[in-house]
């Protein structure tokens, strides 16, 4: 057989640009890694906590904060390096080192990213981890704490219990949630319609810049401020810690859980709470949670439940008074609320048996599975007809659920520039779209990822148009992708004006004045102005 010396000539070719390309890249890592013991401060030595490959511990480091177990995956991109600072000089150090070799980082707190944007890339990568960087600094007398990024809202909680019976903060219901991410994305919690959000109440911050230099509020000025309360502070550098003030909450809380399927009278329960939620006192919130369940009545075995699950900062008597008053087809009753804690709301709000020691809360490690997740807001109320409608869709795309989080109260009064997170009046409830599944492989993760974005489409014509707005929090890259080159502005746009409507041009003036080589950067970062 004769031989084809240019075909042989091409495959040894590309063999010698791969080997060389590895080889560039190894010593491109080397580099990096002298970089970061040359810039190491000799009384808090860097050695410790860089792992790479060939550390024994590597993947042990990597997977423990991984919450989504799509992006756990023997093909999912894996970090050359990863750096678990231990002290604020180890991220100055990482990103001068970074900058000089021009080399992507990833910032992880929690690694709650829902589609693993803070661990995971398409090029090479190292992760700055920060979950070592978790202390919490509480001063009741100011009623403020100062908290390092790298704690969890669990830690958060229980810290402030320790101290206090009647203070508390209005973030997250899920307490393995890490704060650096959560609170600069505008994370919410069941109390946001008496208090607003995370970033409604921060009044500090230490941020180091892409010059390693530190800035609390004073010197990094009012814009930088603003932009990492809700814009996302991966886009302009590394927030150290927030300063938070504490709200007030009773001694005495009270919650509930009630379920109803489409049996009991579901439909009308549903159209009653979509009309009064948003009116209700601030105190009151109640979310309403829908997925599909076996029916031993209904042809084809499948029917929608619909869980409302309830915090209220007050007694059991007022609050059923103001259900039966407002949603009296519920059919609340004095039996169906658990008079508890605050600090004790949180357990039963994360599934945890109420009565469970309250330390649980310090478990960095929760249940995982495989996870899609996407979000919509609602501005009118739904028809009655289109609910039927909406179920059906459901029955046929189980197991995706969908979950709605009331707005009004407090959500409605603050404007809408006051921070980047832009969805405060105008919105009766955010949609949370979920799926979740417990088998590994491309395969499976397509089917389920694709019933979530049939239920979402199947949504449209009863969400915000013109952008169709989505929360930052609720990461999801099928709206829209960054390759971080000529094209960056214009890719940026497409996402940013539906996580942050028109408070995504100063985003992007900030980001320009601030990184002006978009440094920090990610898939769905801010972008800077085209040149």
């Amino acid at each position: 057989m004769a031989i084809s010396w240019p075909l042989v000539v091409s495959v040894l070719l590309s063999i010698s640009s791969l080997v060389t390309s590895a080889s560039n890249s190894d010593s491109v890592h080397e580099a990096f890694v002298q970089c970061l013991l040359d810039n190491s401060h000799p009384s808090h030595p860097i050695s410790e906590a860089i792992f790479t490959p060939q550390s024994p511990s590597y993947a042990t480091v990597l997977q423990s904060y991984i919450r989504n177990l799509r992006f756990n995956e023997t093909y999912t991109p894996k970090p050359f390096l990863i750096l678990t600072a231990l002290h604020q000089s180890h991220i100055q150090a990482a990103i001068i080192c970074a900058k000089k070799g021009n080399i992507q980082m990833k910032i992880r707190s929690g690694g709650h990213d829902y589609d693993g944007l803070s661990y995971v890339a398409t090029v090479p990568f190292f992760v700055l981890d920060m979950f070592n960087l978790r202390s919490i600094d509480i001063d009741t007398e100011t009623e403020t704490v100062w908290v390092q990024s790298g704690a969890i809202l669990g830690e958060l909680y229980y810290r402030i219990s320790e101290l206090s019976k009647t203070h508390g903060f209005p973030a997250g219901v899920c307490p393995t949630v890490g704060v650096g991410g959560h609170f600069t994305g505008g994370g919410y919690g069941n109390m946001m319609r008496k208090y607003g959000l995370t970033v409604d109440n921060i009044v500090d911050a230490y941020v180091i810049d892409v010059n390693g230099r530190i800035h609390d509020r004073k010197s990094m000025g009012e814009d930088l401020f603003w932009a990492i309360r809700g814009g996302g502070a991966a886009s302009f550098g590394v927030v150290l810690a927030y300063k938070i003030k504490l709200v007030h909450v009773p001694e005495i809380v009270t919650v509930f859980r009630v379920e109803k399927t489409l049996e009991d009278n579901a439909t009308d329960i549903v159209d009653q709470w979509q009309h009064v939620a948003s009116k209700l006192p601030k105190e009151l919130f109640v979310r309403l949670v829908i997925d599909v369940v076996n029916s031993s009545t209904r042809t084809g075995g499948s029917t929608v439940r619909v869980s409302f699950i309830s915090l209220f900062l007050g007694d059991s008597k007022t609050l059923v008074s103001i259900m039966n008053e407002n949603l009296p087809l519920l059919g609340l009753s004095q039996s169906d609320c658990i008079e508890t804690s605050w600090i004790r709301s949180v357990l039963f709000w994360t599934n945890i048996t109420i009565d469970s020691p309250t330390d649980v809360l310090l478990n960095r490690t929760p249940s995982l599975s495989y996870l899609k997740r996407k979000s919509d807001y609602v501005k009118q109320p739904i028809p009655k007809t289109a609910l039927e409608g909406i179920w059906e869709k459901m029955i046929e795309l189980q197991p995706a659920q969908m979950i709605f989080n009331p707005y009004g109260g407090r959500m409605a009064e603050i404007e809408s520039t006051a921070t980047p997170f832009p969805h405060r009046a105008g919105n009766l409830w955010k949609i949370q779209y979920s799926a979740n599944w417990n088998q590994g492989g491309a395969e499976t993760a397509q089917r389920y990822i694709g019933l979530t974005r049939k239920l979402h489409r199947y949504m449209t014509p009863f969400v915000s148009k013109n952008p169709r707005e989505a929360f930052l929090n609720y990461r999801d890259i099928d709206l829209g992708v960054n390759h971080n080159d000529r094209g960056s502005y214009l890719e940026g746009r497409v996402y940013g004006i539906k996580y942050f409507k028109g408070n995504f041009n100063r985003l992007v003036h900030i980001k320009t004045k601030v990184d002006p080589t978009n440094f920090f950067r990610n898939e769905q970062s801010i972008p800077t102005l085209p040149h």
